[in-house]
């Protein structure tokens, strides 16, 4: 008998984490809900926690794109949920300002974009999502650093269709195993 252990695919959970957390924040950032105690817990949560432990899943299965992806987001949504809440203001350190929020955006854009080329070996799926993150993530930055808030709530919707391409991901990834086939295209 075989010592058989078929290890499970840990980007659903990623990308699940990463979409779903992703569209509640952009209904804010287009101007369709107040930021809440719902955005905040979803990031620290879903986004964060569930992302971290998928891309360290993905990591000890030797993928090293999809680990760092995961494993760095569900960090972004961590240190997110740090500058909204700000613990560090008793200590003097100064909440945010919309240049250093708009830098912070940027170098994620950037990670991102280089992200992005590395997608074009994957599903069209995954590049959607990375595409139109690398472009969220720009359209954030120039929202802060012009304190233009149109821009912003472009970027809102566009953040919403970001996150659910990652939804649709995470459906495509998890149908099609149960099934053993294509239900739910990836390209």
């Amino acid at each position: 008998m075989s010592n058989l252990h078929k290890e499970a695919n840990p980007a659903p959970l990623g990308l699940l984490g990463f979409g779903m957390t992703t569209v509640l924040l952009n209904l804010h950032n287009s101007g369709l809900l107040p930021l809440s105690a719902v955005i905040v817990a979803m990031g620290f949560a879903l986004g964060g926690l569930a992302q971290i432990i998928a891309g360290i899943r993905e990591l000890c299965q030797g993928n090293t794109f999809a680990g760092t992806a995961f494993t760095a987001y569900g960090l972004f949504w961590w240190s997110l949920v740090i500058i909204w809440v700000n613990p560090f203001a008793d200590a003097g350190i100064e909440a945010a300002s919309k240049v250093a929020m708009g830098y912070y955006l940027l170098l994620w854009g950037i990670f991102t974009a280089f992200l992005f080329i590395g997608t074009l070996k994957h599903n069209r799926a995954t590049q959607v999502v990375f595409g139109s993150l690398t472009i969220l993530f720009l359209l954030l930055a120039l929202g802060d650093f012009t304190g233009n808030h149109t821009i912003t709530t472009i970027a809102g919707f566009e953040g919403i269709f970001c996150g659910a391409s990652a939804i649709y991901s995470a459906a495509g990834q998890i149908v099609n195993a149960e099934y053993g086939k294509t239900i739910i295209p990836l390209g």
